[in-house]
Protein backbone atom coordinates (compact mmCIF):
# COMPACT_ATOMS: atom_id res chain seq x y z
CA UNK A 1 0.00 0.00 0.00
CA UNK A 2 1.31 3.43 -0.94
CA UNK A 3 2.27 5.75 1.90
CA UNK A 4 0.79 8.63 -0.09
CA UNK A 5 -2.94 7.91 -0.28
CA UNK A 6 -6.14 9.89 -0.73
CA UNK A 7 -6.57 10.47 3.00
CA UNK A 8 -3.04 11.81 3.46
CA UNK A 9 -3.35 13.99 0.36
CA UNK A 10 -6.64 15.45 1.63
CA UNK A 11 -5.10 16.22 5.04
CA UNK A 12 -2.03 17.78 3.43
CA UNK A 13 -4.22 19.86 1.13
CA UNK A 14 -5.97 21.44 4.12
CA UNK A 15 -2.65 22.21 5.83
CA UNK A 16 -1.25 23.67 2.61
CA UNK A 17 -4.25 26.01 2.30
CA UNK A 18 -3.82 27.16 5.90
CA UNK A 19 -0.07 27.77 5.59
CA UNK A 20 -0.10 29.17 2.02
CA UNK A 21 2.30 26.45 0.91
CA UNK A 22 2.21 24.04 -2.00
CA UNK A 23 0.58 20.68 -1.47
CA UNK A 24 3.61 18.79 -2.73
CA UNK A 25 5.94 20.55 -0.26
CA UNK A 26 3.64 19.77 2.66
CA UNK A 27 3.47 16.13 1.58
CA UNK A 28 7.27 15.98 1.42
CA UNK A 29 7.59 17.37 4.94
CA UNK A 30 4.94 15.04 6.35
CA UNK A 31 6.43 11.95 4.72
CA UNK A 32 9.93 12.63 6.14
CA UNK A 33 11.28 10.50 3.28
CA UNK A 34 14.41 11.07 1.18
CA UNK A 35 13.82 12.64 -2.21
CA UNK A 36 14.07 9.41 -4.19
CA UNK A 37 11.68 7.51 -1.93
CA UNK A 38 9.20 10.39 -1.89
CA UNK A 39 9.10 10.61 -5.69
CA UNK A 40 8.72 6.83 -5.94
CA UNK A 41 5.71 6.93 -3.60
CA UNK A 42 4.28 9.91 -5.45
CA UNK A 43 4.68 8.01 -8.71
CA UNK A 44 2.70 5.06 -7.38
CA UNK A 45 -0.03 7.33 -6.05
CA UNK A 46 -0.38 9.49 -9.18
CA UNK A 47 0.53 6.87 -11.82
CA UNK A 48 3.36 8.83 -13.47
CA UNK A 49 6.69 7.28 -14.48
CA UNK A 50 9.70 8.73 -12.66
CA UNK A 51 12.76 10.39 -14.22
CA UNK A 52 15.75 10.91 -11.94
CA UNK A 53 18.33 13.69 -12.09
CA UNK A 54 20.92 11.67 -14.00
CA UNK A 55 18.44 10.57 -16.66
CA UNK A 56 17.34 14.19 -17.21
CA UNK A 57 20.90 15.34 -17.86
CA UNK A 58 21.47 12.53 -20.37
CA UNK A 59 18.66 13.87 -22.60
CA UNK A 60 18.63 17.00 -24.74
CA UNK A 61 16.45 19.93 -23.58
CA UNK A 62 14.23 21.43 -26.28
CA UNK A 63 13.36 25.02 -25.38
CA UNK A 64 12.15 25.70 -28.90
CA UNK A 65 9.04 23.58 -28.46
CA UNK A 66 8.51 25.27 -25.07
CA UNK A 67 10.07 28.69 -24.29
CA UNK A 68 12.38 28.63 -21.32
CA UNK A 69 10.41 31.34 -19.52
CA UNK A 70 7.25 29.19 -19.65
CA UNK A 71 9.15 26.09 -18.56
CA UNK A 72 10.63 27.98 -15.61
CA UNK A 73 7.29 29.47 -14.55
CA UNK A 74 5.39 26.18 -14.78
CA UNK A 75 8.21 23.96 -13.44
CA UNK A 76 8.40 21.58 -16.37
CA UNK A 77 11.19 20.52 -18.72
CA UNK A 78 10.86 19.57 -22.39
CA UNK A 79 13.38 16.85 -23.32
CA UNK A 80 14.18 14.86 -26.46
CA UNK A 81 15.24 11.26 -26.74
CA UNK A 82 17.75 10.30 -29.41
CA UNK A 83 14.86 9.04 -31.54
CA UNK A 84 13.20 12.50 -31.39
CA UNK A 85 10.41 11.53 -28.97
CA UNK A 86 9.30 14.52 -26.83
CA UNK A 87 9.22 14.00 -23.05
CA UNK A 88 7.83 16.52 -20.56
CA UNK A 89 9.06 16.30 -16.97
CA UNK A 90 6.82 17.93 -14.37
CA UNK A 91 7.57 18.76 -10.75
CA UNK A 92 4.04 18.88 -9.31
CA UNK A 93 1.53 16.17 -10.32
CA UNK A 94 -1.21 18.06 -8.43
CA UNK A 95 -0.89 21.14 -10.68
CA UNK A 96 -3.79 20.28 -12.99
CA UNK A 97 -3.53 23.64 -14.74
CA UNK A 98 0.00 22.79 -15.93
CA UNK A 99 -1.13 19.50 -17.43
CA UNK A 100 -4.10 21.17 -19.11
CA UNK A 101 -1.80 23.86 -20.51
CA UNK A 102 0.57 21.24 -21.90
CA UNK A 103 -2.25 19.41 -23.67
CA UNK A 104 -3.38 22.69 -25.19
CA UNK A 105 -0.11 24.22 -26.40
CA UNK A 106 2.25 21.34 -27.20
CA UNK A 107 2.44 20.98 -31.00
CA UNK A 108 3.15 17.25 -30.92
CA UNK A 109 2.44 14.17 -28.79
CA UNK A 110 4.53 13.81 -25.64
CA UNK A 111 5.13 11.47 -22.73
CA UNK A 112 4.71 12.83 -19.21
CA UNK A 113 7.27 12.08 -16.48
CA UNK A 114 7.59 13.04 -12.83
CA UNK A 115 10.74 14.29 -11.06
CA UNK A 116 11.37 15.78 -7.65
CA UNK A 117 10.71 19.52 -7.64
CA UNK A 118 14.26 20.19 -6.37
CA UNK A 119 15.71 18.29 -9.34
CA UNK A 120 13.54 20.22 -11.79
CA UNK A 121 14.58 23.51 -10.19
CA UNK A 122 18.25 22.49 -10.34
CA UNK A 123 18.04 21.51 -14.00
CA UNK A 124 16.39 24.81 -14.96
CA UNK A 125 18.90 26.79 -12.89
CA UNK A 126 21.80 25.16 -14.75
CA UNK A 127 20.38 26.31 -18.07
CA UNK A 128 19.16 29.74 -16.99
CA UNK A 129 22.35 31.77 -17.55
CA UNK A 130 22.94 30.55 -21.09
CA UNK A 131 19.38 30.70 -22.21
CA UNK A 132 18.85 34.22 -20.91
CA UNK A 133 21.73 35.37 -23.09
CA UNK A 134 20.73 33.25 -26.05
CA UNK A 135 17.05 34.24 -25.90
CA UNK A 136 17.94 37.94 -25.80
CA UNK A 137 20.53 37.75 -28.55
CA UNK A 138 20.14 34.84 -30.88
CA UNK A 139 16.35 34.89 -30.82
CA UNK A 140 16.43 38.15 -32.79
CA UNK A 141 19.64 37.41 -34.63
CA UNK A 142 19.62 37.60 -38.39
CA UNK A 143 22.45 37.21 -40.84
CA UNK A 144 22.03 40.81 -41.96
CA UNK A 145 22.45 42.19 -38.45
CA UNK A 146 25.49 40.04 -37.72
CA UNK A 147 27.81 42.21 -39.81
CA UNK A 148 27.78 45.09 -37.29
CA UNK A 149 30.31 43.42 -35.03
CA UNK A 150 33.12 45.95 -35.29
CA UNK A 151 31.27 48.73 -33.51
CA UNK A 152 33.81 49.53 -30.76
CA UNK A 153 31.47 50.53 -27.96
CA UNK A 154 27.88 50.72 -26.94
CA UNK A 155 27.34 53.94 -25.18
CA UNK A 156 29.75 54.76 -22.42
CA UNK A 157 32.18 56.86 -24.43
CA UNK A 158 34.92 56.54 -21.82
CA UNK A 159 36.26 53.13 -22.79
CA UNK A 160 34.38 51.37 -19.98
CA UNK A 161 31.53 49.10 -21.05
CA UNK A 162 28.29 49.75 -19.14
CA UNK A 163 26.53 46.52 -18.13
CA UNK A 164 22.90 46.46 -17.08
CA UNK A 165 19.88 44.54 -18.29
CA UNK A 166 18.26 47.68 -19.70
CA UNK A 167 21.40 48.76 -21.58
CA UNK A 168 21.96 45.23 -22.92
CA UNK A 169 18.43 45.12 -24.30
CA UNK A 170 18.96 48.49 -26.02
CA UNK A 171 22.10 47.45 -27.95
CA UNK A 172 21.38 47.24 -31.65
CA UNK A 173 24.14 44.76 -32.51
CA UNK A 174 23.41 41.11 -31.59
CA UNK A 175 27.15 40.49 -31.15
CA UNK A 176 27.50 43.27 -28.60
CA UNK A 177 24.37 42.07 -26.82
CA UNK A 178 25.69 38.52 -26.62
CA UNK A 179 29.11 39.52 -25.27
CA UNK A 180 27.62 41.90 -22.70
CA UNK A 181 24.93 39.41 -21.67
CA UNK A 182 27.57 36.74 -21.15
CA UNK A 183 29.66 39.07 -18.98
CA UNK A 184 26.61 40.14 -16.99
CA UNK A 185 25.41 36.59 -16.36
CA UNK A 186 28.90 35.30 -15.46
CA UNK A 187 29.40 38.04 -12.88
CA UNK A 188 25.91 37.54 -11.47
CA UNK A 189 26.54 33.86 -10.68
CA UNK A 190 30.10 34.42 -9.43
CA UNK A 191 32.12 32.83 -12.24
CA UNK A 192 35.86 33.51 -12.12
CA UNK A 193 36.49 32.90 -15.84
CA UNK A 194 34.58 32.80 -19.11
CA UNK A 195 35.82 30.37 -21.76
CA UNK A 196 34.82 30.84 -25.40
CA UNK A 197 36.05 27.81 -27.34
CA UNK A 198 35.75 27.67 -31.12
CA UNK A 199 34.37 24.48 -32.62
CA UNK A 200 33.77 23.22 -36.13
CA UNK A 201 30.30 24.78 -36.16
CA UNK A 202 30.54 27.77 -33.84
CA UNK A 203 31.48 28.55 -30.26
CA UNK A 204 31.19 26.67 -26.95
CA UNK A 205 30.51 28.82 -23.90
CA UNK A 206 31.79 27.72 -20.48
CA UNK A 207 32.00 29.34 -17.03
CA UNK A 208 34.51 28.41 -14.33
CA UNK A 209 32.58 28.25 -11.07
CA UNK A 210 34.24 27.11 -7.84
CA UNK A 211 37.28 26.08 -9.87
CA UNK A 212 35.41 23.76 -12.26
CA UNK A 213 34.43 24.45 -15.87
CA UNK A 214 30.68 24.27 -16.50
CA UNK A 215 29.48 24.09 -20.11
CA UNK A 216 26.52 26.44 -20.41
CA UNK A 217 25.76 26.57 -24.11
CA UNK A 218 26.65 26.55 -27.79
CA UNK A 219 26.58 29.48 -30.21
CA UNK A 220 25.98 28.22 -33.73
CA UNK A 221 27.66 29.72 -36.78
CA UNK A 222 31.33 30.16 -37.66
CA UNK A 223 30.76 33.79 -38.71
CA UNK A 224 29.06 34.56 -35.40
CA UNK A 225 31.94 32.94 -33.49
CA UNK A 226 34.54 35.05 -35.32
CA UNK A 227 32.55 38.23 -34.73
CA UNK A 228 32.25 37.54 -31.00
CA UNK A 229 36.02 37.02 -30.64
CA UNK A 230 36.63 40.16 -32.72
CA UNK A 231 34.31 42.12 -30.43
CA UNK A 232 36.29 40.97 -27.39
CA UNK A 233 39.51 41.99 -29.13
CA UNK A 234 38.11 45.46 -29.81
CA UNK A 235 37.15 45.86 -26.15
CA UNK A 236 40.65 44.77 -25.05
CA UNK A 237 42.34 46.98 -27.70
CA UNK A 238 43.95 44.01 -29.45
CA UNK A 239 44.75 43.52 -33.15
CA UNK A 240 41.61 42.09 -34.76
CA UNK A 241 43.50 41.34 -37.99
CA UNK A 242 46.07 39.10 -36.28
CA UNK A 243 44.76 35.57 -35.81
CA UNK A 244 47.94 33.47 -35.82
CA UNK A 245 49.62 34.37 -32.51
CA UNK A 246 48.40 34.62 -28.88
CA UNK A 247 47.35 38.05 -27.62
CA UNK A 248 46.76 39.35 -24.09
CA UNK A 249 44.84 42.44 -23.05
CA UNK A 250 42.36 43.83 -20.59
CA UNK A 251 39.35 46.10 -20.34
CA UNK A 252 36.95 47.38 -17.71
CA UNK A 253 33.19 47.08 -17.37
CA UNK A 254 30.87 49.03 -15.12
CA UNK A 255 28.19 47.00 -13.34
CA UNK A 256 26.04 47.89 -10.33
CA UNK A 257 27.97 51.07 -9.56
CA UNK A 258 31.42 49.46 -9.58
CA UNK A 259 34.21 48.87 -12.06
CA UNK A 260 35.30 45.31 -12.80
CA UNK A 261 38.59 44.45 -14.55
CA UNK A 262 38.50 41.79 -17.25
CA UNK A 263 41.78 40.19 -18.36
CA UNK A 264 41.65 38.70 -21.86
CA UNK A 265 43.72 35.88 -23.37
CA UNK A 266 43.28 35.11 -27.07
CA UNK A 267 44.77 31.86 -28.37
CA UNK A 268 44.79 30.53 -31.95
CA UNK A 269 43.21 27.09 -32.36
CA UNK A 270 42.42 24.62 -35.11
CA UNK A 271 39.03 26.17 -35.84
CA UNK A 272 39.86 29.84 -35.25
CA UNK A 273 40.61 31.58 -31.97
CA UNK A 274 39.66 30.78 -28.37
CA UNK A 275 39.15 33.48 -25.75
CA UNK A 276 39.40 33.29 -21.96
CA UNK A 277 38.15 36.22 -19.89
CA UNK A 278 39.33 36.38 -16.26
CA UNK A 279 36.96 38.39 -14.07
CA UNK A 280 38.74 40.48 -11.41
CA UNK A 281 36.02 42.04 -9.28
CA UNK A 282 38.10 43.92 -6.74
CA UNK A 283 35.14 45.39 -4.86
CA UNK A 284 33.60 41.97 -4.39
CA UNK A 285 36.94 40.53 -3.26
CA UNK A 286 37.50 43.45 -0.91
CA UNK A 287 34.08 42.89 0.63
CA UNK A 288 34.98 39.23 1.09
CA UNK A 289 38.31 40.21 2.66
CA UNK A 290 36.66 42.19 5.44
CA UNK A 291 36.95 39.94 8.43
CA UNK A 292 38.96 37.46 6.33
CA UNK A 293 40.65 35.01 8.68
CA UNK A 294 42.30 31.64 8.44
CA UNK A 295 39.07 30.13 9.80
CA UNK A 296 37.19 31.51 6.80
CA UNK A 297 39.76 29.99 4.43
CA UNK A 298 38.78 26.57 5.78
CA UNK A 299 42.08 25.34 7.20
CA UNK A 300 41.67 22.73 9.92
CA UNK A 301 42.33 23.72 13.52
CA UNK A 302 45.86 22.30 13.85
CA UNK A 303 47.14 23.67 10.52
CA UNK A 304 45.51 26.99 11.29
CA UNK A 305 47.21 27.22 14.68
CA UNK A 306 50.64 26.32 13.28
CA UNK A 307 50.40 28.63 10.26
CA UNK A 308 49.19 31.49 12.46
CA UNK A 309 52.29 31.02 14.61
CA UNK A 310 54.51 31.23 11.51
CA UNK A 311 52.79 34.45 10.43
CA UNK A 312 53.63 36.03 13.79
CA UNK A 313 57.34 35.30 13.69
CA UNK A 314 59.55 38.45 13.71
CA UNK A 315 61.50 37.54 10.55
CA UNK A 316 62.02 34.76 8.02
CA UNK A 317 60.10 33.49 5.02
CA UNK A 318 56.62 31.94 4.90
CA UNK A 319 55.88 30.17 1.60
CA UNK A 320 52.50 29.10 0.25
CA UNK A 321 52.54 26.81 -2.76
CA UNK A 322 50.08 25.16 -5.10
CA UNK A 323 48.83 25.40 -8.69
CA UNK A 324 47.09 28.40 -10.19
CA UNK A 325 43.70 28.95 -8.60
CA UNK A 326 44.44 27.01 -5.40
CA UNK A 327 43.78 29.99 -3.11
CA UNK A 328 47.39 30.81 -2.21
CA UNK A 329 46.91 34.59 -2.28
CA UNK A 330 43.70 34.39 -0.24
CA UNK A 331 45.48 32.40 2.47
CA UNK A 332 48.30 34.97 2.63
CA UNK A 333 45.79 37.81 2.78
CA UNK A 334 44.04 36.07 5.67
CA UNK A 335 47.32 35.69 7.54
CA UNK A 336 48.31 39.32 6.89
CA UNK A 337 44.86 40.53 7.98
CA UNK A 338 45.27 38.72 11.29
CA UNK A 339 48.73 40.18 12.04
CA UNK A 340 47.91 43.67 10.77
CA UNK A 341 47.66 45.50 14.09
CA UNK A 342 48.84 48.86 12.73
CA UNK A 343 52.16 48.69 14.56
CA UNK A 344 54.09 47.24 11.60
CA UNK A 345 54.74 48.59 8.12
CA UNK A 346 53.30 46.01 5.71
CA UNK A 347 53.99 46.32 1.98
CA UNK A 348 52.86 44.01 -0.81
CA UNK A 349 53.85 43.76 -4.46
CA UNK A 350 51.36 41.81 -6.58
CA UNK A 351 50.27 41.07 -10.13
CA UNK A 352 47.50 42.10 -9.93
CA UNK A 353 46.39 43.53 -6.56
CA UNK A 354 43.39 41.32 -5.87
CA UNK A 355 42.18 42.60 -2.51
CA UNK A 356 42.37 46.07 -1.04
CA UNK A 357 43.67 45.73 2.52
CA UNK A 358 43.27 48.73 4.87
CA UNK A 359 46.52 49.98 6.34
CA UNK A 360 48.68 48.05 3.86
CA UNK A 361 50.75 49.61 1.06
CA UNK A 362 49.94 47.54 -2.03
CA UNK A 363 52.01 47.93 -5.21
CA UNK A 364 50.82 46.52 -8.56
CA UNK A 365 53.44 45.08 -10.91
CA UNK A 366 53.71 47.00 -14.19
CA UNK A 367 56.18 45.23 -16.44
CA UNK A 368 55.50 47.58 -19.38
CA UNK A 369 56.84 50.43 -17.23
CA UNK A 370 59.70 48.36 -15.88
CA UNK A 371 58.19 47.64 -12.45
CA UNK A 372 58.90 43.92 -12.04
CA UNK A 373 58.74 41.86 -8.84
CA UNK A 374 62.52 42.09 -8.45
CA UNK A 375 62.76 45.85 -9.02
CA UNK A 376 59.75 46.54 -6.84
CA UNK A 377 61.10 44.37 -4.05
CA UNK A 378 64.39 46.29 -4.07
CA UNK A 379 62.49 49.55 -3.72
CA UNK A 380 60.30 48.16 -0.95
CA UNK A 381 63.37 47.38 1.14
CA UNK A 382 64.24 51.10 1.12
CA UNK A 383 60.74 51.96 2.36
CA UNK A 384 61.32 50.70 5.94
CA UNK A 385 59.01 47.66 5.90
CA UNK A 386 58.48 45.17 8.71
CA UNK A 387 56.50 42.61 6.74
CA UNK A 388 56.57 42.10 2.98
CA UNK A 389 54.33 40.09 0.69
CA UNK A 390 55.65 39.12 -2.75
CA UNK A 391 52.73 37.94 -4.87
CA UNK A 392 54.76 35.28 -6.68
CA UNK A 393 58.40 34.26 -7.05
CA UNK A 394 58.94 33.65 -10.76
CA UNK A 395 62.66 34.08 -11.33
CA UNK A 396 66.07 33.74 -9.73
CA UNK A 397 66.53 37.46 -9.06
CA UNK A 398 63.26 37.80 -7.14
CA UNK A 399 63.98 34.60 -5.20
CA UNK A 400 67.42 35.76 -4.11
CA UNK A 401 66.21 39.20 -3.00
CA UNK A 402 63.32 37.63 -1.07
CA UNK A 403 65.69 35.25 0.73
CA UNK A 404 68.09 38.08 1.59
CA UNK A 405 65.17 40.16 2.87
CA UNK A 406 64.13 37.31 5.18
CA UNK A 407 67.71 36.97 6.42
CA UNK A 408 68.01 40.67 7.25
CA UNK A 409 65.15 41.01 9.72
CA UNK A 410 62.01 41.11 7.56
CA UNK A 411 59.09 38.68 7.57
CA UNK A 412 58.46 37.75 3.93
CA UNK A 413 55.21 36.16 2.75
CA UNK A 414 55.28 34.79 -0.76
CA UNK A 415 53.99 32.12 -3.14
CA UNK A 416 55.60 29.81 -5.66
CA UNK A 417 54.12 27.27 -8.06
CA UNK A 418 54.88 23.71 -6.93
CA UNK A 419 52.85 20.56 -6.30
CA UNK A 420 53.78 19.96 -2.66
CA UNK A 421 56.00 21.24 0.13
CA UNK A 422 58.97 19.11 -0.98
CA UNK A 423 58.88 20.23 -4.61
CA UNK A 424 59.40 23.81 -3.42
CA UNK A 425 62.92 22.97 -2.33
CA UNK A 426 63.86 21.79 -5.81
CA UNK A 427 62.26 24.88 -7.35
CA UNK A 428 64.49 27.25 -5.36
CA UNK A 429 67.61 25.16 -5.98
CA UNK A 430 66.87 25.29 -9.73
CA UNK A 431 66.63 29.08 -9.46
CA UNK A 432 70.27 29.11 -8.29
CA UNK A 433 69.43 30.21 -4.76
CA UNK A 434 72.07 29.20 -2.22
CA UNK A 435 70.61 26.23 -0.37
CA UNK A 436 72.04 27.18 3.03
CA UNK A 437 70.70 30.74 2.78
CA UNK A 438 67.31 29.45 1.62
CA UNK A 439 66.78 26.99 4.48
CA UNK A 440 68.14 29.53 6.99
CA UNK A 441 65.56 32.05 5.87
CA UNK A 442 62.65 29.62 5.52
CA UNK A 443 60.26 29.22 8.47
CA UNK A 444 57.68 26.98 6.84
CA UNK A 445 55.91 25.90 3.66
CA UNK A 446 52.16 25.51 3.25
CA UNK A 447 50.92 23.55 0.21
CA UNK A 448 47.20 23.73 -0.41
CA UNK A 449 44.33 22.86 -2.74
CA UNK A 450 40.74 24.06 -2.89
CA UNK A 451 38.00 21.44 -2.73
CA UNK A 452 34.34 22.12 -3.35
CA UNK A 453 32.01 21.82 -0.36
CA UNK A 454 28.81 19.82 -0.34
CA UNK A 455 25.76 22.04 -0.79
CA UNK A 456 24.07 22.32 2.60
CA UNK A 457 20.62 22.84 1.03
CA UNK A 458 20.48 19.41 -0.63
CA UNK A 459 22.86 17.41 1.57
CA UNK A 460 22.07 13.71 2.03
CA UNK A 461 23.88 10.68 3.39
CA UNK A 462 25.82 8.70 0.83
CA UNK A 463 27.60 5.37 0.54
CA UNK A 464 30.27 5.18 -2.18
CA UNK A 465 30.39 1.93 -4.11
CA UNK A 466 33.26 -0.55 -3.75
CA UNK A 467 34.84 0.56 -7.02
CA UNK A 468 35.11 4.20 -5.90
CA UNK A 469 36.49 3.19 -2.50
CA UNK A 470 39.12 1.03 -4.16
CA UNK A 471 40.06 3.79 -6.62
CA UNK A 472 40.37 6.16 -3.64
CA UNK A 473 42.48 3.62 -1.70
CA UNK A 474 39.99 3.62 1.18
CA UNK A 475 39.68 0.27 2.96
CA UNK A 476 36.35 -1.09 4.19
CA UNK A 477 37.54 -0.60 7.76
CA UNK A 478 38.34 3.07 7.10
CA UNK A 479 35.06 3.56 5.24
CA UNK A 480 33.07 2.21 8.19
CA UNK A 481 34.31 5.09 10.37
CA UNK A 482 33.62 7.82 7.80
CA UNK A 483 30.49 9.91 7.39
CA UNK A 484 29.97 10.03 3.65
CA UNK A 485 27.65 12.78 2.44
CA UNK A 486 26.92 14.50 -0.85
CA UNK A 487 24.72 17.20 -2.35
CA UNK A 488 21.94 15.91 -4.56
CA UNK A 489 21.77 19.06 -6.66
CA UNK A 490 19.31 21.90 -6.20
CA UNK A 491 18.65 25.45 -7.30
CA UNK A 492 21.11 26.86 -4.75
CA UNK A 493 24.03 24.91 -6.23
CA UNK A 494 22.78 24.95 -9.84
CA UNK A 495 22.40 21.18 -9.77
CA UNK A 496 26.08 20.48 -9.10
CA UNK A 497 25.70 19.32 -5.49
CA UNK A 498 28.53 21.66 -4.45
CA UNK A 499 28.44 25.20 -3.08
CA UNK A 500 31.57 27.07 -2.03
CA UNK A 501 35.12 25.85 -1.45
CA UNK A 502 37.55 25.25 1.40
CA UNK A 503 41.31 24.78 1.58
CA UNK A 504 42.99 21.50 2.44
CA UNK A 505 46.68 21.80 3.17
CA UNK A 506 49.95 20.25 4.31
CA UNK A 507 52.30 22.37 6.42
CA UNK A 508 56.03 21.70 6.73
CA UNK A 509 57.65 23.58 9.62
CA UNK A 510 61.44 23.65 9.38
CA UNK A 511 63.61 22.79 12.35
CA UNK A 512 67.35 22.17 12.58
CA UNK A 513 67.14 18.49 11.65
CA UNK A 514 65.08 19.13 8.51
CA UNK A 515 67.32 22.07 7.54
CA UNK A 516 70.41 19.86 7.85
CA UNK A 517 68.79 17.18 5.68
CA UNK A 518 67.98 19.71 2.96
CA UNK A 519 71.48 21.24 2.97
CA UNK A 520 73.08 17.78 2.78
CA UNK A 521 70.78 16.88 -0.14
CA UNK A 522 69.15 13.91 1.56
CA UNK A 523 66.67 11.96 -0.63
CA UNK A 524 63.13 13.30 -0.65
CA UNK A 525 61.81 9.98 0.70
CA UNK A 526 63.95 10.30 3.84
CA UNK A 527 62.98 13.94 4.20
CA UNK A 528 59.30 13.04 3.89
CA UNK A 529 59.59 10.21 6.45
CA UNK A 530 61.29 12.54 8.93
CA UNK A 531 58.68 15.25 8.40
CA UNK A 532 55.83 12.77 8.90
CA UNK A 533 57.48 11.51 12.07
CA UNK A 534 57.48 15.12 13.29
CA UNK A 535 53.77 15.48 12.60
CA UNK A 536 53.45 16.46 8.92
CA UNK A 537 50.03 15.55 7.57
CA UNK A 538 50.04 15.23 3.79
CA UNK A 539 47.52 16.88 1.46
CA UNK A 540 45.77 13.60 0.73
CA UNK A 541 45.30 12.89 4.43
CA UNK A 542 43.78 16.33 4.99
CA UNK A 543 41.44 15.80 2.03
CA UNK A 544 40.30 12.37 3.27
CA UNK A 545 39.57 13.88 6.68
CA UNK A 546 37.32 16.46 5.01
CA UNK A 547 35.40 13.58 3.37
CA UNK A 548 35.17 11.71 6.67
CA UNK A 549 33.53 14.79 8.21
CA UNK A 550 30.93 14.97 5.40
CA UNK A 551 32.25 18.26 4.05
CA UNK A 552 33.03 17.03 0.53
CA UNK A 553 33.09 13.84 -1.55
CA UNK A 554 35.63 11.26 -2.65
CA UNK A 555 35.08 12.24 -6.27
CA UNK A 556 36.03 15.83 -5.44
CA UNK A 557 39.23 15.05 -3.51
CA UNK A 558 40.28 12.57 -6.22
CA UNK A 559 39.97 15.45 -8.67
CA UNK A 560 42.41 17.73 -6.83
CA UNK A 561 44.81 15.44 -4.93
CA UNK A 562 46.95 12.43 -5.82
CA UNK A 563 45.33 9.24 -4.54
CA UNK A 564 48.71 7.71 -3.72
CA UNK A 565 50.19 10.85 -2.13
Amino acid sequence: MSLINAQRISSARQLAAQSSRRLIEVLQDQSAMPHEAFVAELSRACHFPVMDNRAMHELIPDFEVMPFAQAYRRECIPLRRDDGQLLIVIADPFAADVQAWLLEVMPEPFELYLAHYADVSAFLSRHEETLKAMDRVLGSHSSAEAHDEHVPGSGSGNGIEQLSLSRISEDSSPVIRLVNSTLYDAMKIGASDIHLETTLNGLALKYRIDGVLDAVGQIQGVDMAEQIVSRIKVMAELDIAERRIPQDGRFKVHIQQREVDIRVSIMPSVYGEDAVLRILDRKSLTEQSRGLTLENVGLDALTRQQFRALAREPYGMVLVTGPTGSGKTTTLYAAISEVNTGRDKIITIEDPVEYNLPGVLQIPVNEKKGLTFARGLRSILRHDPDKIMVGEIRDSETAQIAVQSALTGHLVFTTVHANNVFDVIGRFINMDVDTYSFVSALNGILAQRLVRLNCTHCLVDDQPDAELLQASMISETEAASMQFRKGQGCGHCRGSGYKGRMAVAELLILDDEIREMIVSRQPIRQLKDTARRKGLRLLRQAAVEAVAQGKTTLEEINRVTFVTA
